[in-house]
């Protein structure tokens, strides 16, 4: 069950020729690839391109009705080797995985790919998921291009520049033999346009065409000596024909063309940015006119030495505008205008941050010390704090010293919210009961992994010494397996199990005879990248095989040492079985499999069930829990055992108590962990578990009078007692 449906929004893919499409950038990918006449799309989930793989599986009858195969790959490496279906054949594939990890993963095939060369289009969809909205290492995609030479672009974030990128994608790719990579960003994955259609087209060589006509071209296979002249193939025939197709095909951009004597040079990814912080500078209008010239590289790799070369013709200075390190364009513009003996400046990082996401803040920094050194801008007056008033509208003079005067604002009395566990998420048992393990057996060393359970690394658990990739959880702990009082203990999800953990970590500690455990954590999908299903999913799949057990397939490589528990919500059989895992004088490798249903998508599947079935008149039982505000101490260890968002504190109702007491909010799904970790934790008896009925029956409404007045006068009874004492 993937995070969203896109069975309305896929609609769209079936419009014609000179009608208008409107949507998000990830649909508009989908439409492009259609029109291009793409024969096969493969790919693996992750953001910030999890959404084009949901769209292209609920397409499914599109595709179908295109004879285009679709697949959701088991690993990046996988999807990438698929484009060896377009080495021999004239058959345009696409891949698409999140960027740069899932580039890693898939490295060996796209070298081998990019050696080899291709015949038909191969386009690589990277989510380049880089900057403040990230949750990988920060690092891009460029140097891979730049090492494997795969040619790459980086259009300008708007759907008719995205779609045309991937028509022109296919085409430079067939035109230089070598594959390319088209770089969406995460805010061009999810930017709303509209672009006028064009007709979807078929292959028009199929892949039955290349299964009954077959193929084999040894010159195209990476192996000595052809792999020694792939090498001189890419610098002599593949990159001049490239940069001719760029030429002539006009990818890059300019913008205006004679303005003044300085410039600047932007990757088209940034382009949007850069036009909004020369707005703030009134050097360009709301419609995206810019006062200063731009030169646009919608292909960030190859440059093109010609086309620089006249940008800088004439100019004092152009400021090259890139994010991150190392400045690959900056260094390579330099060489190339300092070879033509173009007296051009060229500033960039001197300018510009180091490293980190360019924001519009950022760069209006960066120009205007271009600006003013180059004297465009007066140079901004310095205002003492003391005097400094913050108009509503700031003007650009002052935007610095106030957006720091916020910042410390900000920072003094806004808390800083790690990410963790969503409300009612059956993994926060399985780092609970760890916990209430280690105050028995003390510490003990954990690998942790890719996914949903990283959270466990952060307050409350504190858990987690290293992480190192998606499904390398066992492997990371590989080292850690000698002779000792303690075990090291390994994490992994289901998804990352599937993608690479079985036989890099689980068939790994088999083969070397670990005695360590690894806890699997299974909850029915790749929660992480969005619900997608895998092969150990329960729901029933259509066109994918589930059901697929996660202990049969960890017993098939040998490994003797299985537990499986049910529930992870059961906090003592948690305890138990990890407390087993730890000190069974049994040797060899050892797996916990932890079992439970994602709630996040459980609660998207059952909400709507329980909203109609309410609105039907029916009578619907929700299970939600509380906390006795007389009963409870103050210690709050639920909430340090737990983190749930729904636990919280609130103002004491005993006058003579100070200490705030715990709370559960209406976004309690009724999990009971909370109540389990007060048991287990031997804390106070203060929580409870209620009914909510909606629509009850009679014999309901008749069952809550009677408990009413049991209570009531067992409360009565109760004042009366008292006021006898106190008489």
């Amino acid at each position: 069950m993937a995070e969203r449906s896109f069975v309305e929004e896929v609609k769209k893919l079936r419009l014609g020729a000179g009608e208008v499409f409107s949507g998000e950038g990830i649909l508009a990918v989908t439409k492009a690839l259609l029109e291009s006449g793409v024969a096969y799309v493969a790919g693996y989930q992750g953001a910030p391109i999890s959404h084009l793989m949901d769209v292209l599986a609920d397409a499914q009858d599109i595709l179908s009705d295109h004879g285009i195969r679709f697949e959701n790959s088991a690993s990046e490496a996988t999807a990438a080797a698929s484009l060896a279906a377009s080495v021999n054949y004239p058959l345009r594939g696409a891949v698409t995985f999140k960027a740069t990890v899932g580039t890693n993963v898939a490295s060996d095939a796209l070298a081998n790919l990019a050696s080899g060369g291709v015949t038909g289009g191969a386009l690589i969809i990277v989510g380049e998921d880089y900057g403040e909205g990230s949750s990988i290492m920060q690092e891009r995609s460029h140097a891979f291009a730049m090492k494997s030479q795969i040619w790459l672009l980086d259009p300008r974030p708007s759907l008719p520049c995205i779609v045309q990128a991937v028509k022109d994608g296919f085409d430079l790719s067939e035109a230089s033999h070598t594959p390319v990579m088209l770089q969406l960003r995460i805010r061009a994955c999810h930017v709303h346009g509209q672009f006028v259609a064009s007709d979807n087209r078929r292959s028009a060589f199929s892949i039955r065409d290349a299964l009954e006509n077959p193929n084999r071209d040894v010159s195209r296979i990476v192996l000595p000596p052809a792999s020694f002249l792939h090498e001189q193939e890419k610098i002599n025939e593949r990159w001049p024909a490239a940069v001719k197709f760029i030429e002539e095909r006009q990818l890059n951009e300019f913008f205006p063309a004679d303005a003044v004597d300085i410039g600047i040079a932007v990757q088209g990814g940034s382009y949007n940015t850069v036009l909004r912080a020369l707005e703030r500078l009134g050097l360009a209008d709301v419609y995206g006119e810019s006062k200063v010239p731009l030169y646009v590289m919608n292909v960030a790799y190859p440059l093109v030495d010609s086309e620089w070369q006249r940008f800088c013709e004439g100019k004092r200075a152009v400021l090259v505008i890139e994010e991150g390190q190392p400045n690959f364009v900056e260094q390579n513009a330099s060489a190339i205008l300092r070879q033509a003996d173009c007296a051009t400046m060229l500033h960039g990082k001197d300018m510009l941050s180091l490293a980190g996401e360019y924001s519009t803040a950022a760069v209006i920094k960066g120009l205007r010390a271009f600006f003013e050194r180059y004297g465009m801008l007066a140079p901004a007056a310095v205002v003492p704090a003391a005097r400094m008033v913050i108009p509503l509208v700031a003007a650009p003079a002052a935007a610095s010293a106030s957006a720091a005067q916020a910042q410390a604002l900000l920072d003094e009395n806004v808390h800083a919210r790690p990410p963790g566990f969503c409300t009612g998420c059956p993994e926060r048992p399985i780092f609970t009961a760890m916990k209430l393990v280690e105050r028995e057996l003390g510490a003990h060393h954990v690998s942790a992994d890719i996914g949903c359970h990283l959270f466990s690394i952060l307050p409350p658990f504190n858990l987690g010494s290293t992480t190192m990739g998606y499904g390398l959880g066992s492997a990371s702990a590989a080292a850690l397996n000698a002779p000792a009082g303690k075990r090291a203990i390994s994490v992994m999800g289901d998804g990352g199990f599937w993608h690479n953990g079985l036989t890099s970590g689980i068939a790994n500690a088999v083969f070397n005879k670990s005695d360590n455990l690894t806890v699997i954590v299974d909850n029915s999908y790749t929660s992480a990248t969005g619900g997608q299903d895998i092969l150990s999913s329960a729901a029933l799949n259509p066109t994918r095989s589930t059901g697929h057990e996660i202990e049969r397939a960890v017993r098939g490589v040998g490994v003797d040492w299985v537990r499986t528990v049910r529930r992870t919500y059961d906090l003592k059989a948690m305890m138990a079985t990890l407390r087993e895992a730890l000190t069974t004088q049994a040797k060899g490798p050892k797996v916990l499999i932890a079992q439970s249903e994602c709630m996040l998508n459980k609660q998207r599947r059952e909400k709507p069930k329980v909203r109609k079935a309410i609105a039907a008149g029916e009578r619907v039982v929700r299970e939600r829990f509380g906390v006795d505000s007389d009963t409870c101490t103050g210690d709050h260890s639920c909430i340090r055992l737990s983190g749930c968002p729904s636990l919280s504190v609130k103002q004491n109702p005993d006058p003579l108590r100070t200490d705030p007491v715990a709370t559960v909010l209406d976004s309690c799904v009724g999990c009971g962990l909370c109540g389990e970790v007060s048991h287990a934790a031997v804390l106070c008896p203060s929580f409870y578990r209620a009914q909510i009925v909606s629509n009850p029956t009679r014999v309901d409404r008749l069952r809550q009078r009677v408990r009413d007045g049991l209570i009531g006068w067992l409360q009565r009874r109760e004042a009366a007692r008292r006021a006898r004492y106190v008489f």
